[in-house]
């Protein structure tokens, strides 16, 4: 697979997202995200990369999986924002 013009995202311990296929960052606090989480359990599609620690941060893809990260979601979204900006000079 040609990974030319896509950006890749750390979302911690070296697992890696690509920027463009990211819908949305959110808190797993909510009673709906918890949900969302465990439909994703049961339907094969979440992608557990914590390694064991607490989910801080749940990224949604286009293809509809369910990343769970040891990261706060505002620690993703500063990276994702970081390489926009590095990426326009």
């Amino acid at each position: 697979m040609d990974m030319k013009g896509f950006r890749p995202v750390n979302i911690g311990f070296g697992n890696i997202v690509i920027a463009q296929r990211i819908v949305a960052v959110v808190s797993p606090e909510s009673a709906p995200v918890k949900r969302m989480i465990q439909e994703a359990r049961e339907n094969g599609t979440v992608i557990d990369a914590t390694y064991g620690r607490k989910t801080k941060a749940v990224i949604v893809t286009d293809s509809g999986h369910t990343v769970l990260s040891a990261l706060l979601p505002e620690t993703i979204s500063s990276r994702i924002n970081t390489d926009d900006d590095t990426e326009q000079r």
